[in-house]
């Protein structure tokens, strides 16, 4: 595993768009590796998964949305997180491996990027307005996608300071993903002057449920990596900490 981004301008040939200084949309997910560049704050892959699933996802009692967090080589993905699907209840079939089949790709897609061996999965359900703050992220870079519920807020670098001191005063522009967008932005430990300021969106109070898929390179407060071994020795009922 190395600290740094890769330039996959070989292999991928995502097609973007600019939108902004230091920020870039795509039509694909290889254009996310424009992320590497110097400059290069946030890269939005602007996409729709298909209407089914999305129905399929708000569909479900939230208490069988999944709350976990792994740390797992791309190819071991499916393995590590089908148990805490099983364990939340949600059902089987077509549509969870098409969620499964998603994230697999993103995972495969982060770890390229960012020349990871392992990758900090996080499958979170959010009912309350955790992380309602107005932030950036301490991390090299981070990949935000949402499958259920309203996705993730920022706003242009131009008024990053501005939200950060108002926090809920702040009254915008108010950039908003879209659901299903992927966005892979640069956090603050990318060097001075960066990471995009953003925060969750405020929802509590409203029972509406979120589920957000957050990867991230290994750090000090990832869990242990994932192998068969591992996972056969946890207690029953054992649930990993989010």
């Amino acid at each position: 595993m190395t600290g740094s981004f890769v330039s996959l301008e070989s292999e991928f040939v995502g097609t973007s768009t600019t939108f902004g200084t230091g920020i870039e949309t795509c039509d694909a997910a290889e254009g996310l590796a424009a992320i590497s560049n110097p400059g290069m704050e946030l890269v939005i892959w602007r996409r729709a998964l298909p209407l089914c699933l999305q129905t399929w996802l708000e569909r479900l009692d939230a208490s069988r949305l999944p709350d976990m967090r792994v740390l797992v080589q791309p190819s071991d993905l499916r393995r590590a997180v089908e148990p805490h699907l099983d364990d939340c209840g949600m059902p089987s079939g077509d549509m969870r491996d098409l969620l499964l089949g998603d994230i697999g790709d993103l995972v495969s897609v982060f770890a390229r990027i960012t020349q990871s061996d392992l990758v900090d999965v996080r499958l979170e359900r959010v009912s309350d307005d955790a992380c309602w703050k107005f932030h950036r992220d301490c991390v090299e870079a981070r990949l935000l996608t949402t499958y259920r519920g309203p996705a993730t807020e920022w706003v242009q670098p131009q008024l990053a300071e501005r939200a950060l001191h108002e926090q809920k005063h702040f009254e915008g522009p108010l950039e908003r993903l879209g659901i299903h967008d992927v966005a892979v932005f640069k956090g603050s430990c990318a060097g001075p002057g960066s990471g995009i300021v953003h925060r969750s969106p405020p929802i509590a109070g409203t029972g509406r449920a979120r589920l957000l898929l957050c990867l991230n390179k290994p750090s000090d407060v990832s869990p242990e990596p994932w192998s068969e071994a591992s996972h056969d020795m946890l207690p029953s009922g054992f649930k990993p900490t989010t």
